[in-house]
């Protein structure tokens, strides 16, 4: 089954930014544009060297129950502009009816314009289990054990 994400237009968003797209045939994920508000549009959004701020997408959506939306960096801004999300990858989850804001960091040394109609996150769409916690008196051993972060290998 493919899930089909329902998509609404804020009352101020520019119609002309396209929705989430997959860019190739074999893209797993969707790119998310920046949809700014009217006043921000010409100048774009500068984001300063670790600068945190929520980016407008001037969407909602509605994603089916059993699903979640994943939303995750830009490989090429990350590489070439230090532009990463500090909650990566971020959730929306498939009751949120709110607006989509994409929240970016500028991990570089530059500041950077984040222009209107920009590429700016992807969309992974991905199934989701919800499991049953159950309290215990013991844990099922395993040869690993306690060890926790670095314990298989080199750090």
């Amino acid at each position: 089954m493919v899930p089909v994400i329902r998509v609404l237009r804020e009352e101020w968003a520019d119609l002309t930014v396209p929705l989430p797209s997959y860019e190739t045939v074999g893209a797993a994920g969707a790119d998310i544009r920046a949809n700014l508000p009217v006043a921000e549009r010409a100048a774009g959004i500068v984001l300063k060297p670790m600068e945190r701020r929520i980016v407008p997408t001037g969407i909602r959506v509605e994603i089916p129950d059993g699903f979640e939306a994943q939303i995750r960096p830009r490989s090429g801004l990350a590489l070439k502009h230090g532009i990463s999300l500090p909650n990566t990858p971020g959730t929306i989850d498939s009751d949120y009816r709110g607006p989509l804001g994409v929240l970016l960091i500028n991990l570089g040394t530059e500041p950077f314009v984040i222009g209107h109609g920009e590429r700016i996150a992807q969309m992974i769409v991905a199934p989701v289990v919800q499991a049953v916690f159950a309290e215990a008196s013991a844990l099922g051993a395993t040869l690993r054990g306690v060890g926790g972060f670095g314990s298989t290998g080199r750090g």
